[in-house]
């Protein structure tokens, strides 16, 4: 662990359901969970935690996957990928499942509202944990989900691509949080080819809860809004989308 990259950081633990799991904290406000894409929470996975801090909520980073700090190369990142193929806790293959995760992640989310207050909690997933966010609206207190580039189930043949990473029953109950009014942000590189066509299924399940925000690849590398290929207009609409669910403040527009 880099404790140099983690600076501002609590580092604690949580436990749940026979698993415990590092996790990150920093900040005073409404909790925001805030999920690593692969490999893991990086330095700018970590910077963009401070960013969340800054608006006056608490950034709280549950290490999934990889080691917390370490920076991103590719042996590291496909060691990492390789092991969140193979973990049950994550469903990288198969078609209408909400990843098992997710519990854990709920139980996270329901622990850090009980501890920071507020109107509800943020969730921003990011690429392998896109799509978390959106399993873990099942719950009232999640008021402010927000998807950058889920890319799981991986994007295998059109049926994969199009899949929301969530049973048929939880897919019921986010269609009756949408219909209430809760609100998904979602971002993306339009020539990303690991988000597939999620983003049809997202507009097509949620109607006009579902709030996309996208931006022409330049190169096909393009795949991380907000952390490696940061797109700074991405980055205000999530910090102003949080603040709007969480504390109350306007969306930019």
């Amino acid at each position: 662990m880099d404790i140099d990259a983690l600076a501002g950081y609590e580092i604690d633990e949580f436990a749940h359901g026979g698993t415990t799991r590092t996790v990150l904290r920093t900040g005073r406000g409404p909790a925001v969970i805030v999920m690593a894409e692969m490999p893991g929470i990086t330095p700018r996975v970590a910077d963009f935690g401070r960013r969340v801090a800054a608006i006056g909520c608490t950034a709280v980073l549950p290490s999934l996957f990889g080691t917390p700090g370490r920076r991103a190369t590719p042996g590291y990142l496909l060691r990492s990928l390789a092991g969140g193929c193979v973990s049950r806790e994550f469903t990288a293959f198969l078609r209408r499942r909400t990843s098992p995760v997710t519990d854990w992640l709920r139980a996270l989310a329901a622990f850090e509202h009980g501890r920071c207050g507020g109107p509800g909690v943020g969730a921003v997933g990011m690429c392998f944990s896109g799509g978390f966010a959106l399993g873990m609206m099942v719950d009232d207190i999640m008021v402010a989900p927000v998807l950058s580039q889920p890319s799981m189930p991986f994007a295998i043949g059109a049926k994969r691509s199009a899949d929301l990473n969530l049973s048929p029953s939880d897919e019921a109950r986010i269609v009756e949080r949408a219909q209430a009014g809760c609100q998904v942000l979602g971002l993306r590189f339009t020539g990303d080819k690991l988000v597939g066509t999620r983003f049809d299924s997202l507009r097509k399940l949620l109607g006009d809860a579902f709030v996309a925000v996208e931006f022409e690849s330049s190169t096909k590398q393009d795949h991380s809004v907000l952390t490696e290929q940061i797109q700074e207009e991405g980055v205000t609409r999530v910090l102003e989308f949080l603040k709007s669910k969480l504390l109350k403040r306007p969306v930019l527009r």
